[in-house]
């Protein structure tokens, strides 16, 4: 296993109320070399306090904690396009976990349990700080692909399909330790907490690399949305949970995605524009969803016929 880190990079001169040209220019710098690089990277000074970090990873543990009959008060909804509401993976299924997926008010799917207290609250005002900070990385990740300003928001403008989810992964045993296989995000920008236990690896020049877990470091990964709609100037990389031995390990993701009506394609920017060809057709996002999502449901019986962004790919 390789001994580097994926690159650890300060956002602050973005947050700061004094300009800082000289320091933005370094950290776009930094972040283009990462996004072509490594498709990761975490964030530090990024705003969001490190009391509500800690506090939500709390408040999960508490509610992870509770009977699987006070959980299972609390079970997605139908008809809404996100499950929104406590899951349990299959007894059958390789990948041991529990999950919580948390949607604002807003969207009239959501359901929220009464124990631990304060627990709507809290993920409410979590939800904003990561949407608030997909709206700044979206702007950098757009000015570091050299697109005209406010492109990459201009083009993904509603927030409808973002969603938080807390993830409980049960310990290890000798015949099984997967957390998550080895995959790749579907969205645009995923933002991960993990707690102390760790176990997060992004596949690099055929190793995995472990993420180290910090308390005041988000992770940060590119998604298959974004390697598309650069035509692959940006990757979106591969990467797994693994789960300990005799531990439990918990952590949260926020997604920021598109709205499922949205037609994804390369941008004429990075294709006809340049005189290179698209490297992908032209697809509805919540298309794709829908077939990253019968892949968990229903998974094929060899791992090479799952549905990854090549499905879309042009052989040029």
């Amino acid at each position: 296993m390789a001994s580097f880190d994926i690159p650890t990079i300060d956002v602050s001169p973005f947050l700061i109320s004094e300009e800082d040209e000289d320091g933005k220019k370094k950290v776009m710098e930094r972040i283009r070399e990462a996004c072509v690089k490594y498709g990761f990277f975490q964030i530090e000074n990024h705003g969001i306090p490190l009391e509500l970090l800690t506090r939500t990873m709390d408040l999960y543990k508490t509610f992870f904690a509770c009977s699987d009959e006070d959980k299972l008060l609390v079970s997605p909804k139908s008809g809404s396009s996100i499950p929104a509401g406590y899951l349990k993976s299959p007894q059958n299924s390789a990948e041991k976990n529990e999950h919580f997926v948390f949607l604002p008010s807003s969207s009239g799917f959501n359901v929220y349990p009464n124990n631990p207290p304060h627990f709507k609250q809290v993920l409410e005002e979590m939800f904003s700080h990561f949407t608030k900070l997909g709206m700044l990385l979206e702007s950098i990740i757009s000015e570091c692909l050299g697109l005209p300003p406010n492109t990459l928001a201009k083009f993904n403008d509603d927030r409808s399909w973002d969603f938080l989810i807390g993830l409980h992964y049960f310990p290890a045993t000798e015949a099984e330790d997967n957390g998550k296989s080895a995959h790749e995000d579907g969205n645009c920008i995923t933002f991960v907490y993990q707690d102390e236990v760790g176990g997060f690896q992004v596949h690099k020049d055929g190793q995995w690399i472990p993420i180290a877990p910090s308390k005041d470091k988000l992770v940060v990964n590119i998604g298959d949305i974004i390697q598309v709609l650069s035509n692959n100037k940006f990757k979106s990389a591969t990467h797994r949970v693994v789960r300990p031995k005799g531990k439990s390990r918990y952590s949260y993701a926020f997604f920021y995605n598109l709205q499922g009506d949205k037609w994804v394609e390369p941008l004429p920017q990075f294709t006809e524009e340049i005189g290179e060809s698209p490297n992908y057709r032209g697809f509805l996002f919540k298309e794709y969803a829908q077939l990253r999502v019968k892949n968990r449901t229903h998974p094929p019986t060899r791992p090479e016929d799952l549905i990854h962004i090549t499905h879309y790919s042009i052989s040029n």
